[in-house]
């Protein structure tokens, strides 16, 4: 297995990485923080309606006190419910004056009662709550201060307060113990966004370097990678690419193969004839004359070849021009009828026609070099006194034109290569022209947005069925480039 390369902070899996473990330690944090001032808050809350309800309670056996001005009763009751650590209770008369305290050597101290906050509310019949820091200490506490007040009359007030320092100690032990438990949820996360990341990255890296051997040439190789995703879909994609490149690699070096054997063939005929012609060949009148016809033969020969090559080059690049114009399907058949007729007559070959007025839009001079091709095609594997039959239709939205001759067929076997370029796997279907007329022949026919196909079987002849869109089916303009698509 490949490893992943060195930590690099633009790289697929630090970017992962870093994105996951940001997300999590931000969910993670966030959600801590929430606790904490969730918890905080239903604390607060919780003793401030605790202490709201110990006034409440005592308020009333303060009243029962006032009433009656036992003062002693007020002593014996804010000693029994206060302490002088953590909750403190003062009873004051309607005045403000300190009848009773749990704190008496810190509340001796103070002069000024009415400055004590909730003291004014309180005094004025309203009830104060809220937190605060101590009187002297300076520590942060609650406190609830209520008007004592019996048939409508006040009698005084009393102030409970409570101190915070227990809870801020219990509270940072809280904090201290979330605090670790984020670490400790952050470098898990940590090792899971690690994970995550290379298991994501690994199979991208994978993926890179597969494309560079494909870069590099390297046509052919598989990638086995299962991953139960999307990703598996590419990596099919990228397997299928790859074959596919080796069968062209393949197809590219067969061209060569047999564009050179083409041309080597030509060549080696004019080269034996000079050098004959220079042994002495020349002086015999008939045998120069012979001589130089080959010449002249093998010459046309290389010029149709090297034609053929450039046509089927430019078709292929999608670089070719083709007119658009209006073509009649009858027209053209009848062109392509007329342009053969002398080879129709000396190979004792005739033709059926069988095609109705229907027009598209293209290149009639380059539907005509396909219609040519295919029609050079049927004469040259047709026997004497045999028929060959054109015949054009129009079905749904495109046009049917198909050529059918008696020949000896085609092998199954060989159906699908036919229209590749130089194949002669089959010696029947050789002959003395380039070997490129059906594969330009197809590459028009695609050009213009169709398609060709072939049926054909041994000792039965061969069709080829032509599919070109009708011509209200297209759009007009001046000038189209010629691209594959075949119809549904």
């Amino acid at each position: 297995m490949n490893r992943l390369p060195k930590f690099r902070w633009n790289s697929i899996y630090a970017r992962l990485f870093v994105t996951y473990l940001l997300l999590t330690a931000t969910a993670t944090s966030l959600m801590a923080g929430f606790i904490l001032w969730s918890f905080h808050d239903y604390f607060m809350r919780s003793r401030q309606t605790d202490l709201t309800d110990s006034v409440s309670a005592l308020s009333e056996s303060a009243a029962d006190a006032l009433e009656k001005g036992q003062i002693e009763q007020l002593e014996v009751l804010v000693h029994r419910f206060g302490s002088s650590d953590a909750v403190t209770i003062r009873i004051f008369n309607s005045q403000g004056k300190l009848l009773a305290t749990s704190n008496p050597e810190i509340d001796r101290q103070v002069t000024n009662w009415l400055a004590v906050e909730g003291m004014p509310e309180a005094l004025q019949q309203q009830t104060s709550q809220g937190r605060t820091k101590g009187i002297l200490t300076r520590d942060d506490r609650l406190y609830s201060a209520k008007p004592i007040i019996r048939n409508g009359q006040l009698l005084g007030v009393i102030r409970s307060s409570i101190t915070l320092k227990q809870f801020h100690r219990q509270f940072t032990n809280v904090i201290s113990i979330i605090v670790i438990s984020l670490f400790l949820t952050i470098a898990l996360c940590a090792f899971l966004s690690d994970r995550l990341a290379r298991s994501l990255s690994r199979p991208i890296k994978l993926m890179q370097l597969f494309a560079i051997r494909l870069g590099s040439g390297h046509f052919g190789d598989r990638l086995h990678l299962w991953q139960n995703n999307e990703l598996d879909q590419l990596v099919t994609e990228l397997n299928r690419m790859s074959q596919r490149l080796a069968s062209l690699d393949q197809e590219r070096r067969a061209f060569l193969a047999n564009v050179s054997h083409e041309l080597r063939t030509p060549i080696s005929n004019v080269q034996v004839t000079v050098e004959a012609l220079r042994s002495g060949a020349a002086a015999d009148e008939k045998l120069r004359d012979r001589f130089l016809q080959i010449v002249e033969d093998e010459m046309n020969r290389l010029v149709r070849l090297i034609h053929d090559l450039l046509d089927l080059g430019r078709l292929e690049a999608g670089v070719t021009i083709l007119e658009q114009q209006i073509v009649s399907i009858q027209h053209l058949v009848n062109r392509a009828v007329e342009a053969v007729e002398l080879r129709l007559r000396s190979a004792e070959i005739t033709v059926q026609r069988e095609v109705t007025e229907i027009q598209i839009i293209g290149d009639s001079e380059r539907l005509l070099q396909a219609l040519l091709n295919i029609l050079d095609n049927a004469i040259k594997h047709s026997p004497k006194n045999s028929v060959i039959t054109l015949v054009a239709y129009a079905i749904d939205k495109w046009v049917i034109l198909k050529i059918q001759d008696q020949g000896d067929g085609i092998c199954e076997t060989d159906l699908p290569r036919i229209f590749e370029q130089f194949y002669t796997a089959d010696v029947s279907r050789q002959g003395n022209g380039t070997g490129l007329g059906l594969a330009i022949a197809k590459r028009i026919i695609e050009a213009h947005q169709g398609n060709i196909l072939v049926e054909s079987a041994p000792n039965k002849g061969s069709i080829f069925t032509i599919q070109l869109p009708l011509a209200d089916t297209r759009l007009a303009s001046p000038k189209f480039q010629g691209k594959t698509q075949k119809p549904s």
